[in-house]
This record gives C-alpha cells, structure tokens and sequence, in this order.
C-alpha cells in the first residue's frame, strides 16, 4: 500500500483449550519458530514470543493490511496442524476461542518485550488468570466473566 505509514504495537494472549498444559519444552522453541514464520508471511514484524505451557504472548508489529482477527486465526489455525503433524502431543491439541490484543507505544516496547521473554518467572508469582484480569484491567477493557478463558486449574 503506497503512502501508507503506521507504527502499530500489538501485545497478542491467547490460550490452550481447556488450559491444558500441552506446549511442552521439547518442542516450544520450533513451534515459536513456526510461528514466527506464519507471522513474517503476513507482513507482520515479530518482535517477542514465549509459549508456556498453556497460553501464548506475542508481541507484533502488525501490518495493517490484515486484521487481527485473521492473524490470530490463522496462527491457531496452522500451529495446531504443526503440533498434530509432528506429533508432538498425545493429547488433542487445540486453542481457546478468543484472544487477548492490547496496543502499545513504542516507547514500551523494551519492557513489553522483557515482561514476553521472562514469562516463566512471571507465572512462578502470578497465575495467568490474574495476570490477564490484570492486562484486561490496566487497558480499561470492559469484559464478561463468562466469555474470558477457561481458569477452573488456575491455582498459584
């Protein structure tokens, strides 16, 4: 798109169905991998990622051409054919309906980045349920218990 200019920030959460701690160690790096490439293939710029064990935290720099929404389902989309083909799991694998999109300036992109790359010790003091309500809060989102991610095995 000629003449199109735009600095758009997008810290992207989104969980594992059932909250299932399915991402394993072994294989959490190629699928970030993956990932990364469904990403640059959209035109996006991939600034951080971590997969824990049940949820995912991107930050992008979102080419505004393609929406959220698409970008979102097409990495669920893909990544659970990836993680089904490889066989990395016994168990069905599959995403949570919804997601999480939060904008950012670029001055807080350093610590957005670190707060993504440093989401293991995050979650050793604060559960992803709290953590979420927290983002869902700070952005001054109105939501509805009742279409947030599932959080029944969510205990610190």
């Amino acid at each position: 798109m000629a003449n199109t200019y735009t600095q758009l920030y997008t810290h992207l959460v989104f969980a594992v169905r059932h909250r299932q701690s399915l991402i394993k160690p072994s294989f959490r790096e190629e699928t970030e991998r993956y990932m990364t490439g469904i990403l640059q293939n959209k035109k996006h710029k991939l600034l951080a990622i971590y997969l824990m064990p049940d949820h995912a935290h991107i930050l992008i720099g979102a080419n505004p051409a393609i929406s959220l929404s698409d970008t979102v389902q097409v990495l669920k989309t893909e990544t659970t054919n990836f993680i089904k083909e490889k066989h990395f799991t016994p168990f069905r694998f599959q995403w949570q309906e919804g997601f999480g999109a939060f904008s950012h300036a670029r001055k807080e992109l350093d610590t957005v980045i670190q707060y993504i790359l440093n989401q293991p010790q995050h979650h050793q003091k604060q559960s992803f349920r709290a953590e979420y309500l927290a983002l869902l809060k700070r952005f001054d989102i109105d939501f509805k218990e009742e279409y947030l991610f599932e959080f029944f095995d969510d205990v610190l």
